[in-house]
């Protein structure tokens, strides 16, 4: 029995070896008839020129300008830390070094290359993606029972840095309009500027509060709470001059406005109390999907009310539940690749519009410097001020005005927006950028100037005391 078996499979051996080379042999002659049948074919003229004209491989070069850009931001951010500076000062330096303002000049050849139209095209969009992500990151941070707790205090401070800001800003306004105002109506560059002059960055102030070890303390606290509210408070007025710059009669102004607070009830009233079943009952697998998708239509959503994507991103942010770990892990993932790839080019795509060769004559850097005077002494004078009145001491109340002139990233998102708007012209933009660099560099010198300057008064005082 077991021969027969073994006989009928030796027969049956070379039949396979024949059907198995049939079913390579037949379909690889198919091939070669039809590419012979198909090269009769003549090509359309001039198709194969036109592709190899088309330009730059945008795909190849934006595989290299990426590692160029994360790698600098990467080495600037390090050397900011080294110097007593958070991390993202030295990637908006990075970011600006390799634009037109240095790489540009120094060697041309190279940033053509590097940066072709193309490129800087899919840079914007990555970065602007990047930026939706980052405003949700923000707006979930933001401790709303901490801003109940806190009530008086942090809302009085925080609306006088902003209230005080704002008014030296249209008087500021009042004063370059002629100059720098172009087409652009008063009342959308004056309440750019305004708001330009008011911002915080809560991101980056949270970031230097804990670097120096005084998160939480009851100065690090109220600095945070009054940063949040601030933050909250200079995006809605940023979509009141996207809508004013955008609207035409004043009714579609209002109307604007009005969808405005219409989707922030939604969100609150609606989308809160939804997100937080699904999310609480959805695979954890599904959670950063989940918030990937309401993100994305939060931001589309306002960008069809006709003010900026970035307000509806950071209002989910805010009304997203965040006391589960799932939801923590998702976030935090996000935060990875947002953080690590996406802002970066971000400060990048600032640079290559940033040309401080436009503040070329001394009455340009004169400008220049009268506004960053003007946004520090706003933003710093108010703070401290109103921190007084309700009762800080005054080493606290200086600090917290420091703290509050920290603008950092959160003030070139606004700037990024007024000139994609056009609200506002390179030129201005240029010397904003730099506003933003010195306020946020100055604000660790500022603090340690402060502590200094406190504990010598203490020692004075207990000598003064040992001697009496």
């Amino acid at each position: 029995m077991e021969s027969a078996v073994q006989g009928r499979s030796g027969r049956s051996a070379p039949r396979r070896i024949l059907v198995g080379t049939a079913l390579i042999a037949i379909p690889a002659v198919v091939v070669v008839v039809v590419l012979g049948l198909g090269s009769a074919y003549e090509p359309v003229s001039g198709t194969a020129a036109k592709a190899a004209d088309s330009g730059p491989d945008t795909y190849a070069r934006l595989l290299v300008a990426l590692p160029v850009i994360l790698g600098a931001c990467y080495l600037a951010g390090m050397l900011a830390r080294r110097l007593g500076q958070p991390a993202v000062i030295g990637e908006i330096v990075a970011g600006i070094l390799l634009g037109p303002s240095l790489f540009g000049i120094v060697w041309p050849g190279a940033f053509g290359w590097l940066f072709p139209g193309g490129v800087v095209s899919a840079i914007n969009i990555l970065s602007q993606l990047g930026l939706i992500f980052f405003m949700y990151l923000v707006g979930s941070e933001i401790d709303v029972d901490a801003v109940r707790r806190r009530g008086f205090t942090a809302v009085t401070v925080s609306q006088v840095s902003i209230a005080l800001p704002m008014v030296s800003g249209i008087v500021l306004a009042l004063g370059m309009y002629p100059i720098f105002g172009g087409d652009v109506g008063f009342l959308a560059f004056g309440l750019f500027i305004a708001v330009s002059m008011s911002v915080t960055a809560f991101p980056v102030l949270a970031r230097i509060l804990t670097d120096r070890g005084i998160s939480k303390t009851p100065l690090g606290a109220l600095a945070l709470t009054c940063a949040a509210v601030d933050d909250v408070a200079a995006w809605c007025l940023l979509a009141v001059v996207v809508a004013v710059s955008q609207g035409g009669a004043p009714s579609e102004v209002f109307l604007t406005v009005g969808l405005t607070l219409a989707f922030a009830v939604v969100m609150v009233y609606v989308v809160r109390p939804l997100l937080a079943k699904v999310l609480t009952r959805a695979p954890e697998s599904a959670v950063l999907a989940i918030l990937l998708g309401g993100i994305m239509l939060s931001a589309l959503a306002t960008n069809e009310i006709g003010i900026h994507a970035l307000f509806g991103a950071f209002l989910f942010g805010v009304i997203a539940p965040r006391k589960e770990p799932v939801l923590a892990r998702a976030a935090g993932k996000l935060g990875s690749v947002t953080l690590t790839l996406l802002l970066p080019l971000f400060f990048a795509y600032t640079g290559l519009h940033t040309e401080f060769s436009l503040l070329g004559s001394g009455s340009m850097w004169l400008w220049t410097g009268v506004v960053t005077a003007v946004a520090v002494f706003g933003k710093w004078f108010g703070s401290t001020t109103a921190a007084r009145l309700t009762g800080v001491r005054w080493r606290d109340s200086l600090s917290l005005g420091a703290l509050m002139n920290c603008r950092g990233l959160t003030e070139l998102v606004v700037l990024n927006v007024g000139l994609q708007l056009k609200v506002i012209s390179p030129t201005v933009f240029a010397m904003l950028v730099i506003m933003t660099l010195v306020s946020t560099i100055a604000t660790a010198p500022a603090l340690s100037l402060i502590e200094k300057f406190e504990k010598k008064k203490s020692e004075k005082d207990q000598k003064v005391d040992r001697t009496s």
